[in-house]
């Protein structure tokens, strides 16, 4: 591993010598996803022995209430007798995994679904696989997905991995942040002003020098998806830490659960940025949700009655290690209102269950 960390910074730097500094979202795409160094192509990056741990490792009461959302906006949308159910950055296959087993509740919701998971990493393709069995259809890209049924989709921290760019105003210009190289070093450094169309509407809320974050797959991410369920049916929850609007730098590195220096260990370290939902909602050519707290979202689904429910068959360690699992999932200091929720769904259908409708698209 070491070696093809080294490789990656020397490719890296080499790179940068050849063609100039490097933008964020290249150097994001190359530490992320390069086939042989890459983060994500290189290793299991969940639970205790990796670097973070998302919601559904966290309690098995995070996809069930996801399944519940998923199984009564089929039955809300007339149960079709096929549909796509799609997971995209599925990490091990537990939220998937959970989402079957509590939707096997609902007569005909399984034996409809056809499962299709958009997975970048072959290790976790492996884990997955492992779980899952063969039942799922693999894809590199969200555009792969079927566009011919109903889609039904859930995205739990996928948005935060895509590559961004980062630009630092001046004036009515913007300076691009970008990454060079110094004595085989990789080091900060901004680009010259130029002007920037994407950013013409962050004029009125930002000042000189502050910094603003551009996904640029977010948007045609969002578009693709929403074309799919405005046209088949269907809807798409999009769980992820952010906010509406992106303001300041939130790309970090962590690595084995703590913060590090991102350009110090690429291809060691996962990279990630808080997600601008705002770019999300305004791309879908389907209705939206209002953006919902996780943990509100997760309370409107019953997970306090679930977790009361459950807690009756545990005590000791394992009751004090559920009740952790709760508070972590819905407590406003934990997770409850950092992540939040936004859903996709036809302009013609009611907001899946746990969502509100704000914005419907004319």
């Amino acid at each position: 591993m070491h070696d093809a960390m080294a490789d990656l910074n020397a490719l890296l730097v080499a790179r940068i010598a050849q063609d100039g500094p490097l933008r964020l979202s290249d150097f994001m795409a190359e530490c992320l996803f390069h086939p042989t160094a890459g983060y994500y192509s290189t290793r299991d990056p969940l639970g205790q022995t990796g670097d973070f741990t998302t919601a559904p490792e966290i309690s098995q009461m995070f996809g069930e209430m996801i399944g519940l959302s998923l199984a009564q906006s089929w039955l809300d949308q007339g149960a079709p007798a096929a549909f796509t159910l799609a997971e995209l950055g599925p990490g091990r296959g537990t939220l998937m995994a959970d989402i079957l087993r509590v939707a096997r509740a609902v007569p005909g919701f399984v034996d409809a679904a056809n499962i299709h998971l958009v997975e970048a990493s072959p290790a976790l393709r492996e884990k997955q696989r492992a779980l899952l069995g063969a039942a799922p259809v693999w894809h590199d890209t969200v555009e792969d997905l079927p566009t011919h049924l109903p889609l039904f989709l859930v995205a739990n921290e996928f948005f935060d991995a895509l590559p961004i760019r980062q630009f630092e105003r001046r004036g009515d210009m913007w300076c691009e942040r970008m990454i060079g190289a110094a004595d085989g070093t990789l080091v900060w450094g901004l680009g010259a002003p130029c002007p920037q169309p994407a950013l013409a509407h962050r004029q009125d809320d930002t000042k000189d020098g502050d910094l603003v974050e551009l996904c640029p797959q977010a948007g045609p991410i969002s578009t693709a998806i929403g074309a799919r369920i405005e046209a088949q049916g269907g809807m798409a929850l999009f769980i992820d830490y952010g906010d509406w609007r992106s303001l300041g730098d939130t790309f970090q590195a962590l690595e084995r659960h703590a913060a590090t220096n991102p350009l110090s260990s690429p291809g060691k370290a996962d990279l990630t940025a808080h997600v601008d939902f705002e770019v999300i909602a305004k791309a879908t050519p389907s209705g939206h949700s209002k953006l919902t707290p996780q943990g509100l979202f997760l309370e409107r689904l019953g997970i306090t009655q679930r977790a009361q429910a459950l807690a009756t068959k545990l005590d000791g360690e394992a009751l004090k290690s559920h009740v952790a699992a709760h508070r972590r999932l819905t407590h406003p200091h934990e997770m409850g209102t950092l992540f939040k929720v936004l859903a996709l769904f036809p302009k013609r259908a009611a907001p899946p269950p746990g969502c509100e409708t704000w914005l419907l698209k004319s």
